[in-house]
């Protein structure tokens, strides 16, 4: 399948590094982190389909948008990357890798699932993201972004101050409620094919990061671990789902670290716990 670039915000030099966001995010909301790794790293943080500048096509699926971030890194004069991705963009980092091993020199995911591998379960995730989807497109974006952030997997950023939440809800609000149910619609986790048959095709040295307080994707870190060849989970202490944003220089001491090694063999199913620091 060939796919298309999507519009996509660059800064540094030196080898790829693909920085992909979260559903209702959007590659300049990523500007901070691709910032700290511009020392090192051609940052291209792509507006993923539906967010930004990316609009969704017609009759667009999971595997379109896996083509299209292939397209956007070949696109960029690169033909291997490190990728950086949080949660919605964690899983599309990952099936990019096993869709494409040569593409991923290391990957570095952020709450990151393979997918939903009971078809039931699935299906019910499908339907419930459909109603999500109808919702956003009845009510608007601003009500939505109001209800999303107000899930108790979000609860822990509140700790971050009013400012914080106040600055990530202008980011929110920049998408469209079209474009958003269209995303949800096809990369949802209910729309992804689940990858779990393809994970050792994943060459990539690969860090899992997971909040210690986020209990089911640190699980589901650890599941991940032992069905891929070469990872190793980092666990963050005081962190819920946004680990890089909750506790952002514990996260970025560890994927520099990771990134620094790569592309040396990672320890399988290693855990390293980054603890609280002191104020």
């Amino acid at each position: 399948m060939n796919g298309r670039p999507l519009q996509v915000h660059r800064r540094g030099r030196g080898p790829a590094l693909m920085l992909l966001h979260g559903f209702t995010g959007s590659g300049q909301g990523m500007a901070g982190l691709a910032e700290s790794f511009a020392d090192r790293f051609d940052v291209l943080a792509p507006d993923l389909p539906g967010h930004g500048r990316s609009p969704v096509p017609a009759h667009y699926c999971f595997d379109a948008a896996v083509s299209d971030l292939l397209a956007t890194l070949a696109a960029s004069g690169h033909r291997q990357a490190c990728w950086l991705g949080y949660s919605m963009g964690a899983r599309l980092a990952l099936a990019c890798a096993a869709r494409d091993p040569r593409s991923a020199r290391s990957l570095v995911l952020v709450g990151a699932r393979a997918g939903i591998a009971d078809p039931v379960e699935r299906e019910a995730r499908r339907q419930q993201d459909e109603a999500l989807a109808a919702r956003i497109e009845s009510t608007g974006v601003e009500a939505f972004i109001d209800e999303w952030m107000a899930q108790p997997l979000f609860a822990t950023q509140r700790r971050l101050g009013e400012a914080f939440l106040a600055a990530a809800r202008r980011e929110r609000l920049a998408n469209a409620p079209q474009e958003l149910a269209a995303s949800l619609r096809a990369l949802g986790p209910g729309a992804q094919p689940p990858l779990f048959d393809i994970l050792t095709q994943v060459e990539a040295p690969t860090l899992l990061v997971a909040g210690q307080l986020d209990e089911k994707f640190v699980a589901a870190a650890h599941d991940l671990a032992r069905r891929l060849p070469r990872a190793e989970v980092c666990e963050i202490a005081g962190a819920g789902h946004a680990a890089h944003l909750e506790r952002p220089d514990a996260f970025l001491a560890a994927a520099r670290e990771f990134l620094r090694r790569s592309p040396a063999p990672a320890k399988s199913v290693a855990t390293n716990q980054v603890q609280e620091t002191a104020s």
